[in-house]
């Protein structure tokens, strides 16, 4: 085998546990700052995807925040048991039952959003603003490859 192919398969293996590291670090990060606002993960993905993009179909939030179908339930009872979203049913269509923030969970997201960005804000200042905007696209790149494969 030819050097080249062998370098680049190095390369991939430890980018791969380079990758896998990273993304754990910044999640314990993350995990830690939410847990601040009694909110696991799950739970917090569907509060900033709900004030974020409105009321959303309970059958779509999966997709959305890389949650089982079946997880989506569970968390969006605990949630709805915390008064932070309620469930509307479609005008149109009986089949669909969206999810949509309560009063208190606007006001609740309103309150704990801004901390959360400037945690993060941290979190990822260790690259600078155009290191920021050049791992988002090399990422993305990397994920649309291996999606298509």
């Amino acid at each position: 085998m030819d050097k080249t192919y062998n370098q680049d398969v190095e390369l991939s293996l430890k980018l791969l546990v380079v990758l896998n590291r990273a993304l754990e670090a910044v999640k314990n990060q993350v995990v830690k700052d939410i847990k601040n606002y009694n909110l696991n993960l799950t739970e917090f993905a569907v509060l900033e995807l709900l004030y974020h993009k409105g009321d959303q179909p309970i059958q779509k939030i999966g997709d959305k925040v890389l949650l089982a179908s079946s997880s989506i339930t569970y968390v969006v009872d605990k949630l709805e048991k915390k008064d932070l979203i309620e469930r509307k049913p479609c005008a149109t269509d009986r089949r669909i039952t969206y999810a949509a923030l309560t009063e208190k969970g606007k006001v609740f997201m309103d309150e704990i959003f801004p901390k959360h960005a400037t945690s993060l804000q941290k979190i990822f200042a260790g690259l600078e603003t155009e290191e920021k905007a050049a791992v988002i696209n090399q990422l993305k790149k990397l994920g649309y490859y291996a999606e298509g494969l």
